[in-house]
């Protein structure tokens, strides 16, 4: 699916991406304070550090300061996953890396995986399409990870659990995130992964067994 793009009146790329830096940045906090519908361009400007006029320079409406916070949120996850996770290596210590380094990302990322999935339905119906497929892109890199234990013979199963088993790391990673405030009173954080992992392992590869 082709990136949809924001127009914008500057031609200058590198200023472009700078100042729509600093508008998400400011879009995450409001958002995250008062939601998406109540928080205005105007306070988004401030927020970003500049007028509004400057704001309307690089995006034509609000929504596509959601779109832009979104698109940016799934990008810095996937590129951190991308830069950590080795889905050739093929083994089941290279799937328990995948996962702790993962659910790291949601524990940094908290806010803005948050925002994200608070305000996602605000979307336009041609923009929330391309969002949503970059998770599928990031569920295949679990995939991948797991397809290559599978070549390697340390794991068997078939393509349907393979894709199942992917879908539950990547919303396992999400539930620290959502539910953190709960959670982190029984566990800490790597409690947490240890304890998902093996429970995860132990159910498709009875040897699997994650240390405590």
């Amino acid at each position: 699916m082709k990136k949809r793009e924001v127009p914008a009146s500057v031609k200058d790329e590198r200023l472009i991406k700078k100042r729509r830096d600093q508008m998400i940045k400011g879009a995450v906090t409001l958002f995250k304070e008062k939601g998406f519908h109540r928080t205005t361009t105007r306070e988004i400007a401030k927020a970003a550090g500049f007028s509004i006029g400057t704001l309307y320079e690089y995006i034509r409406k609000k929504e596509d300061v959601l779109y832009l916070v979104c698109d940016s949120i799934y990008d810095q996850v996937r590129d951190r996953m991308q830069q950590d996770i080795d889905t050739n290596q093929g083994s089941i210590e290279s799937l328990k890396l995948a996962i702790a380094h993962y659910f790291r990302v949601m524990d940094e990322m908290q806010a803005e995986v948050l925002v994200m999935y608070q305000e996602a339905k605000s979307l336009s119906k041609d923009a929330l399409p391309y969002v949503l497929k970059k998770e599928f892109e990031m569920v295949a890199m679990f995939e991948s990870v797991i397809l290559g234990c599978i070549e390697t013979g340390e794991l068997q199963l078939e393509k349907r659990e393979v894709n199942l088993i992917a879908h539950n790391i990547y919303v396992q990673g999400q539930m620290w995130g959502f539910r953190r405030w709960a959670l982190q009173k029984l566990y800490t954080l790597d409690e947490y992964i240890g304890l998902q992992t093996s429970l995860l392992l132990k159910g498709i590869h009875k040897e699997a067994i994650v240390e405590k």
